[in-house]
């Protein structure tokens, strides 16, 4: 996805003095984590040591009703805790304070950093949802227009666009400025649908098989990582379980507003030639943009072309979707709905050149609603393929996935579903083949809670999260200028520095500067302020180096107001 998957979060529970033993039996601890001035989820972890004396984990997020995610990597040493949640892409790294009885720690995921404080607590009550309506139907337009105005108020600029198919018919309801049936949007992650279409489609015609080696489709030379001599395929890539991260490690993020758009191909196979898996192929799920992004490369030479002439000629011009694409026309430029982030302040498009089908493709309202009525129809151009997708769904965290969809299975029939997000879009489709309906929700805001809600709400009757304040933006960042250091003075700092058992900061000397990267996100440049000061441009954050007599021993990492200290543990 281009957007993160439901944020969810873990910890560890406490004793007076110090990190309690894991032979005492199962522990919790839980904290806040506040994402913004608008949104705070509580989060907790269950911790226990098995009978093999291996500690194991689970994650609660119970502001969103999700229990008992798998945590992964658990390492606790010295005063230290460090641990994974793979089908999120989410890492914590944490230092035990004993004068106050916490794990004092930073929460990473997506590129982003926040403060997490983790204390003993008690796991809370687990209640059952309500049950989702037995006989729902999608509501009036008048109904959906209500839901519209609470989603966008407050939201100035904003606009959203609804469009359902039943079985009398299609209709489409708008809000906001510009908003038409022809409006085009970003769609982001639901990119990936269509990637796992042409996968399906490309092992009906013969073309590639859904578990071919990856390796058998790049270029002459390249080379896949593996684990235990077991090589990743092109269904593991569909499913996210590749055993790639989420992203890959070597993008030069050189503009956050438009984050994949310096990365090239030969930056992706450089980084596959290089990068060693930490599991074997299809051991766990870990929703990975990289992985099905490299999907669309190798489906592509599969097929002698790239990714937006195969995406076009396979499904786009057969259903008729005249008005999708990745690269766009001079109308449709003029009708391209201008995006809005977190904060409700504009931000540009994004372009994935590397990475298509992983979230690079543009659509309109009316596009979606034919994508989707060829989704639910046994008789299309593409229902041989919808099919394919849909082979050996996978259990996953309370849901399923199948090849780019995942799903729930409420009475009236199993419903399929995506969302997708970009710096300044959100979109969501779901589709209920067994009741002859479909939804598609796009909005040009990043503003929280967006669009899978009520895409939710209209499929199957559940409940549409409260309409949250549009957060205040984030302060200014400081003007910081750079100095110029000698090679000698940029080398003297580079090496690696230990957040937590497991999480390091790697700092790198490249291209005559630096780049500063934690263990499992992308290298990002750092810049000089003085001899042993640092800081990032791509977010406001500082490190300053220690020295004792001449030798850098370690750092502390300024962020999000707090000051982390790191050990150097090599070059």
């Amino acid at each position: 996805m281009l957007r993160q998957i439901a944020m969810l979060f873990a910890g560890l529970l406490l004793l007076a003095g110090s990190p309690v033993s894991a032979q005492q039996g199962q522990e919790y601890v839980a904290g806040t984590l506040e994402i913004s001035a608008a949104m705070r989820l509580r989060i907790g972890v269950a911790i226990a040591q098995g009978p093999d004396g291996v500690l194991r984990g689970t994650l609660d997020s119970p502001d969103q009703q999700t229990f008992d995610i798998p945590i992964a990597a658990l390492e606790r040493d010295g005063g230290q805790l460090a641990f994974t949640v793979p089908a999120i892409g989410g890492r914590y790294a944490a230092r035990w304070n004993g004068a106050a009885q916490a794990w004092e720690g930073t929460w990473l995921q997506g590129g982003q950093a926040w403060p997490l404080v983790l204390r003993a607590s008690e796991k809370p009550q687990r209640t059952a949802p309500p049950p989702l309506p037995a006989d729902w139907q999608v509501p009036t337009d008048a109904a959906i227009g209500a839901i519209i105005d609470a989603r966008l108020a407050g939201r100035t600029g904003a606009g959203m666009v609804i469009g359902v198919i039943e079985p009398g018919g299609s209709r489409l309801i708008m809000r906001g400025p510009g908003m038409a049936a022809d409006t085009v949007f970003e769609i982001g992650s639901i990119t990936k649908v269509f990637t796992a279409l042409l996968l399906a489609e490309a092992a009906a015609r013969g073309e590639a098989g859904l578990d071919d080696p990856v390796q058998a489709h790049l270029p002459l030379g390249a080379a896949m990582p593996g684990n235990g001599g077991e090589a990743i395929t092109l269904r593991q890539l569909s499913q996210h379980k590749s055993g790639l991260p989420r992203l890959p490690e070597n993008m030069p993020l050189a503009n956050p507003a438009d984050p994949y758009a310096d990365y090239t191909e030969a930056m992706l196979l450089e980084f596959l030639r290089s990068h060693t898996l930490t599991r074997a192929p299809g051991a766990e799920f870990e929703y990975s943009n990289l992985g099905v992004g490299l999907l669309g490369l190798a489906l592509a030479r599969a097929a002698n072309t790239d990714y937006e002439a195969l995406v076009r000629s396979r499904i786009l011009a057969p259903l008729g979707m005249a008005d999708s694409g990745i690269t766009l026309s001079p109308s449709q430029e003029a009708r391209f709905a201008w995006g809005f982030d977190g904060h409700m302040q504009t931000t540009p498009p994004w372009n994935l050149p590397a990475l298509p089908g992983a979230g690079a493709l543009r659509s309109t309202p009316q596009d979606m609603l034919r994508f989707l009525g060829a989704v639910i129809d046994p008789a299309s151009p593409i229902a041989l393929a919808v099919a394919g997708t849909l082979d050996g769904w996978q259990p996953m965290a309370g849901q399923v996935t199948g090849l780019g969809w995942m799903g729930f299975a409420p009475s009236q029939g199993p419903v399929m579903f995506h969302g997708g997000g970009t710096g300044g879009y959100r979109a969501a489709i779901a589709a209920q083949p067994a009741m002859g309906r479909a939804v598609v929700v796009l909005t040009n805001t990043a503003v929280e809670p967006s669009a899978e809600d009520i895409a939710f709400h209209l499929i199957a009757g559940t409940p549409i999260a409260p309409t949250s304040p549009v957060p205040p933006p984030p302060p200014a960042p400081i003007e910081r200028k750079a100095i110029t250091l000698t090679p000698e003075q940029l080398a003297h700092v580079t090496g690696t520095y230990r957040l937590a058992p497991g999480v390091d900061g790697t700092i790198r000397l490249t291209n005559g500067g630096l780049t500063a990267q934690i263990t499992g996100q992308p290298a990002v440049p750092i810049y000089p302020s003085a001899p042993l000061e640092f800081f990032w441009r791509a977010v406001e954050a500082q490190i300053t180096f220690t020295e004792e007599n001449g030798q850098v021993t370690g750092a502390v990492l300024h962020q999000g107001g707090q000051d982390i200290p790191l050990n150097r543990v090599g070059d």
